[in-house]
Order: C-alpha cells, then sequence, then structure tokens
C-alpha cells in the first residue's frame, strides 16, 4: 500500500513543535496559517504546530477545524472555557513532539519568518532564546512603559536579564519546557523558572508589528498581576523545596523578638516590682510570640506539601473538550 506524502510527514518526527495559544482570534487565523506554512515550510525540517483554543466566543476554532482538516499537521486542542494563555502554553508543551518548541502569539505582531533565526540562535547551544521587540509596536504609556519598568524588576529579582520576558516569540529546548508545571499566569517567566535548571538563555532582536486583527486581550491592569506573579517565582527559584528556610526564618526572628520583650517585662514585674498589665509592650511582646509560633507552624506545612508535591501525580490546569489530528496522548 502506498505511503501518502500526508502519511509519511505523520509519521516523522517533527523537529519543530509551534505552541500558539488563540483566544478569539479569527480574523488573524487565515493569515497566521500562511504566514506560519510559509516561514515553517522555508526551514526545511518536519514541524507540527499545536493551536491552543482558550475558549474562543467566536469563529476561531470553526476556521482551526478547517486548518486540522486540510492539514495534519496542525494539531487543534479545544478547552471547555478561558483558562488564560499559560494554560494554553501547558497543554501544548504536554503535547508537544518536536526537538525545539516555539511559543507565538496568534495576532501576528510577532513575524513567524523570525522564528529560523532564533532555531539557529539555539542550535548554536542555548537552552532558550527569546524573543526582544526592541522596536515594538504599541503605544507608549498604557503598553511599553509598563513593560519596560515590568521587565527591570523582573530582571533584577530573578537574576534572568532580558529585555523583553512579554515577548510571546521564544524558542526553548524541549526537555527545558517539560520539566517546568505552570499555574496562574507564570508562562512570561517561563526563562526565569527555567533558569534552576542550568539553561543557557539569550535574547534576539525580532520584528514587531502594530495589531492589524482583532483588539488586544492585556491593558495596563495586568501590572499588579505581574508583581504578585513576581513575588511568587521569586519565592519558586530560592525557596520552592526548603520553605521552612524563609518560614521558619521569620518566625524564629519574630518568637525570639518576642521572647526578649517577655523576658525584660518579668525583669520589670518580678525585679522592679512594676505593674505591666497596661503596657503596649506586653501586646506586642505576646503577638511577635504567635506570629512566631504561626509561620515555623507555616513553614513545617510547607515542607509536607513539598513532598507531596514532588511525590504525588500532577495533574493539568486545563480541561479538554475535543482535539484534533491527536497523535498519542500527553504524558500527564
Amino acid at each position: 500500500m502506498p505511503i501518502t506524502p500526508h502519511a509519511y510527514e505523520r509519521a516523522l518526527q517533527p523537529y519543530l513543535s509551534v505552541v500558539v495559544p488563540i483566544y478569539n482570534e479569527e480574523e488573524s487565523i487565515p493569515y497566521l496559517y500562511t504566514r506560519l506554512h510559509e516561514a515553517l515550510d522555508a526551514l526545511g525540517q518536519p514541524y507540527e504546530v499545536l493551536a491552543i483554543d482558550d475558549g474562543s466566543r467566536d469563529g476561531s476554532f470553526g476556521l482551526l477545524r478547517d486548518v486540522a482538516v486540510r492539514d495534519e499537521r496542525w494539531r487543534v486542542v479545544r478547552f471547555r472555557r478561558n483558562f488564560g494563555q499559560t494554560a494554553g502554553f501547558a497543554a501544548g508543551f504536554a503535547r508537544a513532539r518536536g526537538a525545539w518548541v516555539v511559543t507565538l502569539d496568534a495576532d501576528l505582531q510577532n513575524d513567524p519568518r523570525d522564528i529560523g533565526m532564533l532555531l539557529a540562535k539555539a542550535e548554536e547551544g542555548f537552552d532558550v532564546v527569546s524573543g526582544w521587540r526592541a522596536r515594538r509596536q504599541d503605544p507608549f504609556l498604557n503598553r511599553r512603559l509598563p513593560s519596560q519598568l515590568a521587565n527591570g524588576l523582573i530582571s533584577w529579582a530573578t537574576g534572568v536579564r532580558l529585555h523583553d520576558y512579554g515577548c510571546s516569540l521564544k524558542v526553548y529546548r524541549a526537555e527545558v519546557v517539560k520539566q517546568i508545571d505552570l499555574y496562574g499566569e507564570l508562562h512570561r517567566f517561563i526563562p526565569a523558572i527555567a533558569s534552576w535548571q542550568g539553561v543557557a538563555v539569550t535574547e534576539m532582536p525580532v520584528n514587531h508589528e502594530a495589531r492589524k486583527y482583532g483588539t488586544s486581550k492585556y491593558g495596563i491592569g495586568r501590572t499588579t498581576r505581574v508583581v504578585l506573579d513576581l513575588i511568587t517565582v521569586r519565592f519558586l527559584l530560592s525557596y520552592s523545596t526548603r520553605p521552612m528556610q524563609v518560614f521558619g526564618l521569620v518566625g524564629s526572628v519574630s518568637s525570639v523578638l518576642g521572647g526578649l520583650l517577655a523576658l525584660y517585662l518579668a525583669y520589670v514585674r518580678l525585679i522592679l516590682l512594676q505593674p505591666i498589665g497596661d503596657r503596649p509592650l506586653l501586646m506586642l511582646a505576646v503577638l511577635l510570640i504567635v506570629l512566631g509560633v504561626q509561620f515555623l507552624g507555616m513553614g513545617l506545612l510547607g515542607e509536607l506539601i513539598t513532598r507531596i508535591y514532588y511525590e504525588g501525580r500532577n495533574r493539568p490546569i486545563y480541561v479538554v473538550r475535543e482535539e484534533l489530528n491527536a497523535h498519542s496522548s500527553p504524558e500527564l
């Protein structure tokens, strides 16, 4: 029985897996397919595209279904509801079969033709190559300025210095992203989270275009979420496997200070025979001791949870409604 071109292509292990989260992007999908097809075919390597429909309410899934029918290299995963971009990346990473994983937004503000440039850089020996929108075509006050401040803060806090954490166009070595569990909105911190593996990270300037299709899903309001996520990432990088060291330290300091104040008050009451019942210092001593005990307890609970997390079976942060052109079940 002759092997059809599609069957042969499907049998090949893809060298490249492109993960594209999609939410209400029906206007851009036809152009996304055309431009990705041209850019990836030019690389001369077998590839797959994992399009993750993140609960779109427009006609995005219908268009993706049509693409999947005519091109088996496109795998389409449809979520039951909107779980967020981080969940979209997690679903794509779990299903990626390529040696390299590329992430890309569906709005085409990043040029798919830059994938080849980033991939060539990664093949020089880097594990993560991040795109840098050096000439970003977005409004300054509500997009570029907050982004610049956030990038500086993230670089300082994590020690992984990049100009543009928010650029979704990145190339990862597959084993790097497959060892990362993503929750919340941590997708923008993947290079920093991966840094504990000792990965080699670099960045390259990429083209950036003004949005032509659809509307932006982000605004200045996400700045607060970025800061909160940064606190989480900083904790994960430093203390995720040893929470007692941070909670225990705070608890110990609090308990010692409270104990010293209690000893002083005991001296005042027992030796100097002065009343202490109406002194605010007494309330402070009790508060510090109680807080110290609580923080020590939190540290112990954190240690137990850490062991449960690493010894238990991880569960995905998304629910799939249907999947098209699925070659095999992901290891979850």
